[in-house]
Protein backbone atom coordinates (compact mmCIF):
# COMPACT_ATOMS: atom_id res chain seq x y z
CA UNK A 1 0.00 0.00 0.00
CA UNK A 2 2.54 2.84 -0.65
CA UNK A 3 1.74 5.69 -2.29
CA UNK A 4 0.85 5.10 -6.01
CA UNK A 5 1.49 8.69 -8.33
CA UNK A 6 -0.96 11.04 -9.07
CA UNK A 7 -4.24 9.85 -10.25
CA UNK A 8 -4.40 9.43 -13.61
CA UNK A 9 -7.68 11.58 -15.15
CA UNK A 10 -8.88 7.84 -16.79
CA UNK A 11 -8.46 6.40 -13.37
CA UNK A 12 -10.56 9.72 -11.99
CA UNK A 13 -14.17 7.81 -12.66
CA UNK A 14 -13.17 4.65 -10.73
CA UNK A 15 -11.58 6.00 -7.91
CA UNK A 16 -14.93 8.49 -7.28
CA UNK A 17 -16.67 5.78 -7.36
CA UNK A 18 -14.43 3.62 -4.73
CA UNK A 19 -14.75 6.39 -2.72
CA UNK A 20 -18.49 6.59 -2.84
CA UNK A 21 -18.18 2.95 -2.12
CA UNK A 22 -16.05 3.30 1.04
CA UNK A 23 -17.91 6.30 2.75
CA UNK A 24 -20.73 4.11 2.06
CA UNK A 25 -19.99 1.12 3.67
CA UNK A 26 -18.68 3.04 6.74
CA UNK A 27 -22.38 4.26 7.28
CA UNK A 28 -23.94 1.30 6.30
CA UNK A 29 -21.58 -0.48 8.76
CA UNK A 30 -22.86 1.88 11.70
CA UNK A 31 -26.31 1.68 9.83
CA UNK A 32 -26.56 -2.24 10.14
CA UNK A 33 -25.51 -2.79 13.81
CA UNK A 34 -27.92 0.08 15.06
CA UNK A 35 -31.20 -2.21 15.44
CA UNK A 36 -28.91 -5.21 17.35
CA UNK A 37 -26.45 -3.41 19.15
CA UNK A 38 -28.60 -2.74 21.95
CA UNK A 39 -29.80 -5.91 22.50
CA UNK A 40 -26.50 -7.86 22.13
CA UNK A 41 -25.11 -5.85 25.20
CA UNK A 42 -28.72 -6.87 26.90
CA UNK A 43 -27.63 -10.19 26.45
CA UNK A 44 -24.01 -9.90 28.51
CA UNK A 45 -25.75 -8.04 31.02
CA UNK A 46 -28.41 -10.95 31.76
CA UNK A 47 -31.40 -8.94 30.01
CA UNK A 48 -31.53 -6.09 32.60
CA UNK A 49 -32.35 -3.37 30.05
CA UNK A 50 -31.77 -0.40 32.56
CA UNK A 51 -27.97 -1.51 32.81
CA UNK A 52 -28.07 -2.36 29.08
CA UNK A 53 -28.91 1.16 28.59
CA UNK A 54 -26.32 2.50 30.52
CA UNK A 55 -23.64 0.41 28.59
CA UNK A 56 -25.26 1.89 25.41
CA UNK A 57 -24.60 5.55 26.44
CA UNK A 58 -20.98 4.13 27.32
CA UNK A 59 -19.99 2.77 24.13
CA UNK A 60 -22.03 6.01 22.07
CA UNK A 61 -20.18 8.48 24.43
CA UNK A 62 -16.50 6.32 23.53
CA UNK A 63 -17.05 5.96 20.05
CA UNK A 64 -17.54 9.93 19.52
CA UNK A 65 -15.20 10.48 21.88
CA UNK A 66 -12.26 8.64 19.83
CA UNK A 67 -13.29 9.78 16.15
CA UNK A 68 -13.50 13.57 17.80
CA UNK A 69 -9.49 12.71 18.32
CA UNK A 70 -8.99 10.48 15.33
CA UNK A 71 -10.52 12.15 12.57
CA UNK A 72 -8.27 15.10 12.37
CA UNK A 73 -5.28 12.70 13.15
CA UNK A 74 -5.78 11.06 9.95
CA UNK A 75 -6.38 14.01 7.92
CA UNK A 76 -2.79 15.16 9.00
CA UNK A 77 -1.32 11.22 8.19
CA UNK A 78 -3.10 11.77 5.17
CA UNK A 79 -1.47 15.27 4.20
CA UNK A 80 2.11 13.41 5.57
CA UNK A 81 1.65 10.15 3.80
CA UNK A 82 -1.07 10.45 1.04
CA UNK A 83 -4.71 9.57 1.21
CA UNK A 84 -4.31 6.32 -0.74
CA UNK A 85 -2.69 4.46 2.46
CA UNK A 86 -4.64 6.24 4.90
CA UNK A 87 -8.32 5.23 3.21
CA UNK A 88 -6.96 1.32 2.45
CA UNK A 89 -5.58 0.78 5.67
CA UNK A 90 -9.14 2.05 7.50
CA UNK A 91 -11.05 -0.49 4.94
CA UNK A 92 -8.96 -2.97 6.00
CA UNK A 93 -9.06 -2.58 9.90
CA UNK A 94 -13.05 -1.57 9.40
CA UNK A 95 -13.46 -5.21 8.11
CA UNK A 96 -10.89 -6.95 10.12
CA UNK A 97 -12.88 -5.14 13.53
CA UNK A 98 -16.07 -6.26 12.42
CA UNK A 99 -15.17 -9.67 12.70
CA UNK A 100 -13.89 -9.23 15.89
CA UNK A 101 -16.79 -7.76 17.11
CA UNK A 102 -18.42 -10.99 15.83
CA UNK A 103 -16.29 -12.82 18.15
CA UNK A 104 -16.57 -10.88 21.11
CA UNK A 105 -17.63 -13.31 24.01
CA UNK A 106 -17.76 -10.39 26.57
CA UNK A 107 -18.78 -6.97 27.41
CA UNK A 108 -15.23 -5.54 27.66
CA UNK A 109 -14.18 -7.33 23.86
CA UNK A 110 -17.37 -5.81 22.64
CA UNK A 111 -16.42 -2.75 23.59
CA UNK A 112 -12.60 -2.88 22.97
CA UNK A 113 -13.96 -3.96 19.17
CA UNK A 114 -16.07 -0.56 18.97
CA UNK A 115 -12.93 1.44 20.18
CA UNK A 116 -11.04 -0.05 17.35
CA UNK A 117 -14.24 1.08 14.76
CA UNK A 118 -14.17 4.60 16.25
CA UNK A 119 -10.27 4.58 14.59
CA UNK A 120 -11.21 2.76 11.35
CA UNK A 121 -14.38 4.10 10.48
CA UNK A 122 -13.20 8.08 10.61
CA UNK A 123 -12.33 7.95 7.07
CA UNK A 124 -14.93 10.79 6.01
CA UNK A 125 -11.90 13.69 6.61
CA UNK A 126 -9.30 11.71 4.59
CA UNK A 127 -12.62 11.04 1.41
CA UNK A 128 -13.39 14.73 1.42
CA UNK A 129 -9.49 15.58 0.61
CA UNK A 130 -9.01 12.68 -1.91
CA UNK A 131 -12.24 14.35 -3.50
CA UNK A 132 -11.17 17.65 -3.39
CA UNK A 133 -7.80 16.91 -5.30
CA UNK A 134 -8.92 14.88 -8.17
CA UNK A 135 -11.63 17.14 -8.79
CA UNK A 136 -11.66 20.69 -10.11
CA UNK A 137 -12.85 23.64 -8.45
CA UNK A 138 -16.60 23.62 -11.17
CA UNK A 139 -17.49 19.95 -10.24
CA UNK A 140 -16.18 19.98 -6.66
CA UNK A 141 -19.45 20.59 -5.45
CA UNK A 142 -21.17 17.11 -7.74
CA UNK A 143 -18.49 15.41 -6.44
CA UNK A 144 -18.89 16.29 -2.59
CA UNK A 145 -22.88 15.49 -3.30
CA UNK A 146 -21.73 11.74 -3.72
CA UNK A 147 -20.76 11.58 0.11
CA UNK A 148 -24.10 13.30 1.14
CA UNK A 149 -25.75 11.12 -1.22
CA UNK A 150 -24.01 8.09 0.49
CA UNK A 151 -24.87 9.17 3.82
CA UNK A 152 -28.34 9.27 2.85
CA UNK A 153 -28.40 5.70 1.04
CA UNK A 154 -26.36 4.01 4.27
CA UNK A 155 -28.88 5.43 6.75
CA UNK A 156 -31.37 3.56 4.51
CA UNK A 157 -30.28 0.47 3.66
CA UNK A 158 -28.26 -0.12 6.50
CA UNK A 159 -30.99 0.14 9.46
CA UNK A 160 -32.98 -2.02 7.09
CA UNK A 161 -30.84 -4.49 6.06
CA UNK A 162 -29.40 -4.86 9.94
CA UNK A 163 -32.97 -5.66 11.34
CA UNK A 164 -33.31 -8.02 8.72
CA UNK A 165 -30.23 -10.13 9.69
CA UNK A 166 -30.60 -9.19 13.11
CA UNK A 167 -33.91 -10.83 13.04
CA UNK A 168 -31.87 -14.38 12.28
CA UNK A 169 -28.97 -14.06 14.43
CA UNK A 170 -27.70 -10.87 16.47
CA UNK A 171 -24.51 -11.33 15.23
CA UNK A 172 -24.97 -11.48 11.67
CA UNK A 173 -25.17 -7.81 10.81
CA UNK A 174 -21.34 -7.78 11.97
CA UNK A 175 -20.52 -10.37 9.35
CA UNK A 176 -21.98 -8.84 6.43
CA UNK A 177 -20.45 -5.51 7.72
CA UNK A 178 -16.93 -6.99 7.97
CA UNK A 179 -17.61 -9.42 4.25
CA UNK A 180 -18.29 -5.70 2.54
CA UNK A 181 -15.32 -3.68 4.19
CA UNK A 182 -13.24 -6.53 3.33
CA UNK A 183 -14.19 -6.57 -0.19
CA UNK A 184 -14.17 -2.99 -0.39
CA UNK A 185 -10.78 -3.21 0.56
CA UNK A 186 -9.40 -5.60 -2.08
CA UNK A 187 -11.30 -3.54 -5.08
CA UNK A 188 -9.77 -0.48 -3.39
CA UNK A 189 -5.84 -1.91 -4.30
CA UNK A 190 -7.02 -1.91 -7.43
CA UNK A 191 -8.48 1.24 -8.72
CA UNK A 192 -7.62 3.41 -6.34
CA UNK A 193 -4.41 5.80 -7.17
CA UNK A 194 -2.78 7.81 -5.00
CA UNK A 195 -4.09 11.49 -5.26
CA UNK A 196 -1.25 13.52 -3.33
CA UNK A 197 1.71 13.79 -4.73
CA UNK A 198 4.98 13.84 -3.41
CA UNK A 199 5.84 17.54 -3.69
CA UNK A 200 1.97 18.92 -2.47
CA UNK A 201 2.64 16.66 1.35
CA UNK A 202 3.60 17.98 4.27
CA UNK A 203 7.56 17.61 4.91
CA UNK A 204 6.55 17.07 8.35
CA UNK A 205 3.20 15.70 10.75
CA UNK A 206 2.50 18.80 11.55
CA UNK A 207 0.18 17.74 14.81
CA UNK A 208 -1.29 21.32 15.50
CA UNK A 209 -3.78 20.59 12.35
CA UNK A 210 -4.74 17.47 14.25
CA UNK A 211 -5.49 19.24 17.29
CA UNK A 212 -9.50 19.06 17.81
CA UNK A 213 -9.94 20.99 20.35
CA UNK A 214 -8.14 24.33 19.09
CA UNK A 215 -11.37 24.64 16.82
CA UNK A 216 -13.65 25.38 20.16
CA UNK A 217 -11.56 29.04 20.38
CA UNK A 218 -11.77 29.95 17.16
CA UNK A 219 -15.52 30.74 17.57
CA UNK A 220 -15.08 33.01 20.61
CA UNK A 221 -13.67 35.77 17.45
CA UNK A 222 -16.92 35.10 16.23
CA UNK A 223 -19.53 36.44 18.59
CA UNK A 224 -21.65 37.17 15.58
CA UNK A 225 -22.70 33.68 15.17
CA UNK A 226 -22.57 32.24 19.00
CA UNK A 227 -25.88 32.46 19.12
CA UNK A 228 -26.57 30.82 15.91
CA UNK A 229 -23.81 28.15 16.57
CA UNK A 230 -25.60 27.26 19.87
CA UNK A 231 -28.58 26.49 17.61
CA UNK A 232 -26.04 24.25 15.83
CA UNK A 233 -25.10 22.28 18.71
CA UNK A 234 -28.65 21.70 20.11
CA UNK A 235 -29.81 20.24 17.02
CA UNK A 236 -27.31 17.97 17.07
CA UNK A 237 -27.35 16.98 20.60
CA UNK A 238 -31.39 16.82 19.97
CA UNK A 239 -30.66 14.15 16.64
CA UNK A 240 -28.67 11.72 19.08
CA UNK A 241 -31.67 10.55 20.70
CA UNK A 242 -32.02 8.15 17.89
CA UNK A 243 -29.10 6.20 17.84
CA UNK A 244 -28.92 6.69 21.72
CA UNK A 245 -32.30 5.00 22.94
CA UNK A 246 -34.67 4.32 20.07
CA UNK A 247 -33.82 0.43 20.08
CA UNK A 248 -34.50 0.00 23.65
CA UNK A 249 -37.45 2.68 23.90
CA UNK A 250 -39.23 0.90 20.75
CA UNK A 251 -38.70 -2.79 22.67
CA UNK A 252 -39.79 -1.59 25.94
CA UNK A 253 -42.62 1.17 24.65
CA UNK A 254 -43.58 -0.78 21.85
CA UNK A 255 -42.15 -4.87 21.56
CA UNK A 256 -40.37 -4.01 18.43
CA UNK A 257 -37.63 -6.44 17.53
CA UNK A 258 -34.64 -5.90 15.76
CA UNK A 259 -36.68 -6.28 12.45
CA UNK A 260 -38.99 -3.76 13.37
CA UNK A 261 -36.65 -1.22 14.31
CA UNK A 262 -34.69 -1.49 10.97
CA UNK A 263 -37.81 -0.69 8.81
CA UNK A 264 -39.14 2.33 11.15
CA UNK A 265 -34.90 4.11 10.78
CA UNK A 266 -35.23 3.50 7.69
CA UNK A 267 -38.39 5.02 6.40
CA UNK A 268 -37.04 7.92 9.15
CA UNK A 269 -34.11 7.66 6.62
CA UNK A 270 -36.18 8.30 3.50
CA UNK A 271 -38.11 11.05 5.02
CA UNK A 272 -34.69 12.41 5.66
CA UNK A 273 -33.21 12.46 2.35
CA UNK A 274 -36.65 13.50 0.89
CA UNK A 275 -36.81 16.56 3.43
CA UNK A 276 -32.70 17.21 2.55
CA UNK A 277 -33.30 16.89 -1.29
CA UNK A 278 -36.84 18.35 -1.81
CA UNK A 279 -38.23 20.56 0.84
CA UNK A 280 -35.18 22.79 1.76
CA UNK A 281 -34.66 24.28 -1.13
CA UNK A 282 -38.34 25.08 -2.10
CA UNK A 283 -38.89 26.22 1.46
CA UNK A 284 -35.76 28.60 1.29
CA UNK A 285 -37.19 29.96 -1.93
CA UNK A 286 -40.50 30.52 -0.43
CA UNK A 287 -40.34 31.29 2.77
CA UNK A 288 -36.40 32.35 3.79
CA UNK A 289 -33.88 30.48 5.95
CA UNK A 290 -34.84 32.41 9.47
CA UNK A 291 -38.27 31.49 8.34
CA UNK A 292 -37.58 27.58 7.47
CA UNK A 293 -35.43 28.04 10.66
CA UNK A 294 -37.50 28.28 12.89
CA UNK A 295 -40.51 26.37 11.16
CA UNK A 296 -38.32 23.57 11.25
CA UNK A 297 -37.34 23.53 14.99
CA UNK A 298 -41.25 23.95 15.75
CA UNK A 299 -41.70 20.70 13.99
CA UNK A 300 -38.66 19.02 15.10
CA UNK A 301 -40.08 20.13 18.55
CA UNK A 302 -43.60 19.01 18.20
CA UNK A 303 -42.46 15.81 16.75
CA UNK A 304 -40.39 15.04 19.27
CA UNK A 305 -42.11 15.65 22.27
CA UNK A 306 -45.17 13.64 19.89
CA UNK A 307 -42.67 10.65 20.31
CA UNK A 308 -42.84 10.52 23.75
CA UNK A 309 -45.66 10.46 24.38
CA UNK A 310 -47.27 8.08 21.53
CA UNK A 311 -49.14 5.57 22.96
CA UNK A 312 -48.91 2.75 19.89
CA UNK A 313 -46.10 2.45 17.24
CA UNK A 314 -48.53 3.29 14.33
CA UNK A 315 -49.09 6.78 16.00
CA UNK A 316 -44.94 6.75 16.70
CA UNK A 317 -44.67 6.28 12.61
CA UNK A 318 -47.66 8.66 11.72
CA UNK A 319 -45.28 11.24 13.92
CA UNK A 320 -42.34 10.73 11.31
CA UNK A 321 -43.16 12.95 8.58
CA UNK A 322 -43.61 15.76 11.22
CA UNK A 323 -40.33 14.99 12.72
CA UNK A 324 -38.37 14.81 9.78
CA UNK A 325 -39.15 18.57 8.76
CA UNK A 326 -36.88 19.21 11.50
CA UNK A 327 -33.85 18.01 8.85
CA UNK A 328 -34.78 21.46 7.46
CA UNK A 329 -32.67 23.26 10.22
CA UNK A 330 -29.30 22.40 9.24
CA UNK A 331 -28.76 23.55 6.13
CA UNK A 332 -30.71 26.70 7.02
CA UNK A 333 -28.66 27.28 10.31
CA UNK A 334 -25.48 26.64 8.07
CA UNK A 335 -26.63 29.09 5.25
CA UNK A 336 -27.52 31.97 8.18
CA UNK A 337 -23.96 31.91 9.71
CA UNK A 338 -22.39 31.55 5.86
CA UNK A 339 -23.98 35.44 5.67
CA UNK A 340 -22.65 36.68 8.72
CA UNK A 341 -18.86 35.62 8.37
CA UNK A 342 -16.27 37.27 5.52
CA UNK A 343 -15.19 34.90 2.51
CA UNK A 344 -11.54 34.30 3.88
CA UNK A 345 -13.25 33.05 7.47
CA UNK A 346 -15.62 30.26 6.09
CA UNK A 347 -13.37 27.43 7.01
CA UNK A 348 -12.78 28.42 10.07
CA UNK A 349 -15.71 28.83 11.06
CA UNK A 350 -16.97 25.72 9.98
CA UNK A 351 -14.32 23.98 11.55
CA UNK A 352 -15.63 25.17 14.81
CA UNK A 353 -18.86 24.06 13.85
CA UNK A 354 -17.78 20.72 13.14
CA UNK A 355 -16.36 20.53 16.57
CA UNK A 356 -18.94 21.67 18.26
CA UNK A 357 -20.93 18.80 16.47
CA UNK A 358 -18.55 16.27 17.43
CA UNK A 359 -19.27 17.42 21.13
CA UNK A 360 -22.86 16.54 21.43
CA UNK A 361 -21.90 13.04 19.88
CA UNK A 362 -19.88 12.48 22.93
CA UNK A 363 -21.89 14.16 25.26
CA UNK A 364 -25.77 13.15 24.22
CA UNK A 365 -25.24 9.32 24.16
CA UNK A 366 -24.08 9.07 28.22
CA UNK A 367 -27.24 11.56 28.82
CA UNK A 368 -30.38 10.23 27.08
CA UNK A 369 -29.48 6.87 27.80
CA UNK A 370 -29.23 7.96 31.56
CA UNK A 371 -32.46 9.78 31.11
CA UNK A 372 -34.01 6.65 29.86
CA UNK A 373 -32.43 4.26 32.17
CA UNK A 374 -33.65 6.06 34.99
CA UNK A 375 -37.42 6.17 34.30
CA UNK A 376 -37.47 2.57 33.15
CA UNK A 377 -36.20 1.60 36.34
CA UNK A 378 -38.93 0.17 38.90
CA UNK A 379 -38.03 2.83 41.47
CA UNK A 380 -38.39 5.74 39.35
CA UNK A 381 -41.17 8.26 40.60
CA UNK A 382 -43.11 7.92 36.92
CA UNK A 383 -42.23 4.82 34.46
CA UNK A 384 -41.48 7.42 31.30
CA UNK A 385 -39.76 5.38 28.56
CA UNK A 386 -40.42 7.98 26.13
CA UNK A 387 -38.58 10.96 28.80
CA UNK A 388 -35.10 10.96 26.42
CA UNK A 389 -37.81 12.18 22.98
CA UNK A 390 -39.07 14.78 25.46
CA UNK A 391 -35.87 16.43 26.28
CA UNK A 392 -35.05 16.10 22.88
CA UNK A 393 -37.69 18.30 21.97
CA UNK A 394 -36.97 20.99 25.03
CA UNK A 395 -33.54 21.19 23.66
CA UNK A 396 -35.43 21.86 20.04
CA UNK A 397 -38.00 24.36 22.01
CA UNK A 398 -34.66 26.42 23.65
CA UNK A 399 -32.84 26.14 20.13
CA UNK A 400 -36.27 27.84 18.54
CA UNK A 401 -36.04 30.38 20.80
CA UNK A 402 -32.12 31.05 20.27
CA UNK A 403 -32.87 31.17 16.63
CA UNK A 404 -35.66 33.51 16.96
CA UNK A 405 -33.25 36.19 18.75
CA UNK A 406 -30.18 35.43 16.83
CA UNK A 407 -31.20 34.52 13.48
CA UNK A 408 -30.65 37.86 11.15
CA UNK A 409 -34.22 38.98 9.24
CA UNK A 410 -34.09 39.37 5.69
CA UNK A 411 -33.65 43.07 5.76
CA UNK A 412 -31.01 42.69 8.82
CA UNK A 413 -27.81 44.14 7.56
CA UNK A 414 -25.33 40.90 7.22
CA UNK A 415 -22.64 41.80 9.90
CA UNK A 416 -25.32 42.53 12.91
CA UNK A 417 -24.54 41.09 15.83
Amino acid sequence: MTAAAPAPRAARPAALVFIFITVLIDVLAFGLIIPVLPHLIEGFVGGDTVTAAQWVGVFGTVFAAIQFVSAPVQGALSDRYGRRPVILLSCLGLGLDFVFMALANSLPWLLVGRMISAVTSASFTTANAYIADVTSPEKRAQSFGLIGAAFGLGFIIGPALGGWLGSVDLRAPFWAAAVLALVNFAYGLFVLPESLPPERRTPTLVWRQANPFAAFARLRRYPQVLGLASVVLLINFAHYVYPSVFVLFADVRYGWGPQAVGGVLALVGVMSVIVQAVLVRRAVARLGERRTLLIALGMGALGTVGYAFAPTGAWFIAIIPITALWGMATPATQALITRRVGADEQGRVQGALSSLVSLAGIVAPAVFTGVFAFFIDERAPVHAPGAPFALAGVCLAIAWWLARRHAPRPDAPADAH
